[in-house]
């Protein structure tokens, strides 16, 4: 076994603290890099988004020396921070122990706590650590926290005020309720640092250690962290041509676009020219105007009534004075009625013109062509489709 000298001794001690300080550094420092290589492309944060505050709240207690639960008194606490990637986080926090010590009729400080930590911290979120980041908040998470700070004692009686270096390690068991909002139970250690090397008191002592057991709400602003496609160069490059593709049907659009613009604007330009042109009276008159007349019957009848006998009239004097004219009438029947009977109706108008031009004009029957057309669809107004249509055609 290797003995020391006293002095030797305050030496090896001192650089075994280092070491494992060192070590300590060395695991978080892994932790990290383990994260980032884990941890899917994310696209980048703004500045206040992952940080989040904290408050706490439950109950501390000595580790050694004085009764586990008879000791044990409230404590509260805060904490700021922020998680730079989803593994890895670091913050500030305080924690304070309520001063109980009148409970038990000791002299007990003046002020609302006993004693007081305030350091800073890192994090590791063990699941995204070992499982990948999902893309999205868990449920549930755990976390390793360790960090180190200023730790005080307040006066007590004759006991003044203390000052020491803390270190302080623990887990957080996180119940995440939203995207923003988590509520978790954090036991932890906190171990006093400072003491007399030659009692061996300094560094990580169970006998100068107390165990907090907190719970608490976190809020976390902004959006969380967003994970984003990795880069694809041949994916770019079909969406450029995709977009230059886009481009040239865009300006063959607008060259046909201009295009049917200059033949509106040339319409426009005919269209008021002839708007300001002077109106003219046509005298020809279609041939069609002069060779068809219309004689009308009433709903469900094929008698010519005696306001449509000029019509009549009209047929017969043209074709006396146009000795090798013809005539075709052509009878109709609206939609109106029973299908069969406007067939048949249609037929006998036909026939009532052609009688009245043989029996009261004396125009031969080989002359004139009678036919049933049936039902009339010619005009949009219904009862104008009650009519024979009378054609004339001059050898």
């Amino acid at each position: 076994m290797y003995f020391c000298s006293p002095k030797k001794c305050i030496d090896c001690k001192t650089k075994l603290m280092k070491k494992k300080l060192f070590a300590a550094m060395a695991a978080v420092a892994l932790c990290a890099l383990a994260s980032a290589a884990q941890e899917r492309p994310l696209a980048q944060p703004k500045f206040f988004d992952n940080m989040y505050v904290g408050l706490e709240g439950g109950v501390t207690t000595p580790m050694h020396g004085q009764a586990f639960f008879g000791s044990m008194r409230g404590a509260v606490g805060l904490n700021i921070g922020k998680q730079i990637t989803p593994t890895f986080g670091v913050g500030v926090e305080s924690l304070f122990g309520v001063n109980t010590s009148s409970w038990r009729g000791r002299v007990h400080s003046s002020t609302a706590f006993d004693n007081s930590y305030v350091g800073v911290y890192g994090t590791v979120d063990l699941f995204n650590l070992f499982g990948g980041y999902p893309c999205h908040t868990r449920p549930f998470s755990i976390e390793a926290q360790a960090g180190a700070g200023w730790g005080h004692y307040f006066q007590s009686g004759d006991v003044p005020d203390a000052n020491f270096f803390a270190t302080k390690a623990g887990l957080n068991f996180n119940f995440n309720v939203s995207d923003n909002v988590t509520i978790a139970l954090k036991p932890s250690v906190l171990y006093n640092m400072s003491g007399n090397f030659r009692q061996s008191s300094v560094g990580y002592n169970i006998n100068k250690a107390s165990f907090q057991l907190m719970a608490g709400v976190t809020f976390r602003f902004g959006d969380g962290f967003e994970c984003v496609r990795p880069y694809d160069q041949a994916e770019v490059n079909a969406l450029n041509n995709e977009i230059n593709d886009l481009r040239a049907q865009a300006d063959a659009q607008a060259a046909s676009a201009m295009q049917w613009q200059s033949r509106a604007n040339a319409l426009a330009a005919q269209l008021d020219s002839c708007q300001n042109r002077p109106a003219q009276v046509v005298h020809e008159v279609s041939n069609q105007y002069n060779s068809v007349r219309f004689v009308f019957f009433r709903i469900g009848s094929h008698v010519i009534t005696a306001d449509q006998m000029p019509n009549v009239t009209m047929i017969a004097d043209y074709m006396n004075n146009h000795p090798n004219s013809k005539v075709i009438i052509k009878g109709y029947a609206s939609r109106d009625g029973n299908y069969d009977f406007n067939i048949r109706l249609a037929q006998q108008r036909a026939e009532a013109v052609k009688k009245a031009l043989m029996q009261r004009y004396r125009i031969p029957a080989s002359r004139i062509e009678a036919q049933g057309e049936g039902i009339g669809n010619m005009f949009e107004e219904e009862s104008w489709n009650r009519v024979s249509i009378c054609t004339l055609e001059t050898e």
